[in-house]
């Protein structure tokens, strides 16, 4: 089995801007948070705070044409490809000015110009269809590769096995990229999962690579997923990574996580295993300077703080739009 450690790339400037999105994603989720608890989020949304450098990482690694598949924890993905704050903001509050208009919200967040191409809500779903995007991009010879990000749950569903076979047989350019949080909604994936690595110990079965890497290591996920896209770009066919991380929070707002041992928690959220705190440690050995780390994330508060107003400034959707593209009257005139 393939183990990535960190990468030795050290050119300062893009370790910045990896920083930076880290920094962006955790501020991004924690101003969500609170937003949900003043009720201007209503439902439900999930939350990956402590898990930004599989999607900081991974991003780096992408070129601007290559598309993302993620599941309804898809906050981080989305902004990460470069999507603003507030289209995103006001989408989780329903306002016309979301990303989706406010039809979406937090499950369905979508950018197609970012090539975003949706989070999905069913389990395991968009796999098969990343590997129908990736067909395309084979099928017209364009060099895009589809990433498609599932958690450790999802590789106990039928859709998983049947998404690897098809893209292993035809080798398509997709990178399969499993955030192994630990934890399939409630229950401890090791209770209910036969092989100690839910998706590195299958790779195997449909003959691809074991690829385990630290998902909490953002310099680690760059060097594993740039090895995986170039391959997939270049004819190589799929890769299939998984990422240990971990979620700071429960499932989903609804969820206070109390079934996860305190020990455990406090573990992964402290300054050796959390991303963010991790990485900036990192940049402070290299030689950056306190400042510089302080005016990057003093940038990134005004960011989510002007973002959260203007998204709060967003009207209502009105009926027009709530009643489009919703219906169809199923005759002939619309396949015309």
């Amino acid at each position: 089995m393939t183990t990535t450690e960190a990468s030795p790339v050290h050119d300062v400037d893009f370790k910045l801007e990896l920083y930076r999105s880290q920094v962006a994603l955790r501020r991004f989720e924690t101003r969500a948070y609170d937003l949900f608890l003043e009720n201007y989020v209503k439902g439900t949304s999930h939350l990956s705070i402590g898990q930004e450098a599989i999607a900081a990482g991974v991003a780096a690694a992408m070129r601007p044409d290559d598309w993302t598949f993620a599941t309804y924890r898809g906050h981080a993905h989305t902004l990460a490809r470069g999507v603003a704050m507030t289209p995103v903001f006001a989408e989780l509050m329903g306002r016309s000015n979301g990303l989706m208009a406010g039809k979406g919200g937090s499950m369905h967040l979508t950018s197609v110009e970012h090539g975003v191409m949706g989070s999905y809500a069913i389990i395991g779903a968009h796999l098969p269809i990343a590997c129908g995007a990736a067909w395309s991009a084979q099928y017209r010879g364009t060099d895009q590769v589809a990433v498609v990000f599932f958690g450790d749950g999802t590789v106990n569903i039928g859709a998983f096995h049947e998404a690897l076979n098809f893209a292993a047989i035809w080798k398509l350019p997709v990178v399969f990229i499993c955030e192994n949080n630990l934890y399939m909604e409630y229950t401890r994936t090791s209770e209910v999962t036969a092989v100690t690595h839910p998706a590195a110990d299958r790779a195997a079965a449909y003959g691809l690579e074991p690829i385990l890497v630290d998902g909490n290591d953002a310099d680690a996920v760059y060097a594993v997923a740039r090895t995986a896209i170039e391959r997939a770009r270049a004819g190589g066919g799929p890769s299939l990574i998984e990422a240990e991380t971990y979620r700071h929070g429960g499932h989903s707002r609804a969820d206070p996580g109390k079934y996860r041992p305190d020990e455990e928690v406090a573990l992964w959220k402290s300054a050796e295993r959390d991303p963010v705190s991790r990485y900036r440690t990192r940049l402070l050995e290299l030689g950056v300077d306190e400042p510089t780390l302080a005016r990057i994330e003093a940038d990134v508060d005004a960011e989510v703080d002007a973002a959260t107003e203007a998204a709060k400034a967003g009207a209502a959707p009105g009926e027009d739009l709530l009643m489009k593209d919703v219906w169809a009257n199923g005759g002939a005139e619309w396949r015309n």
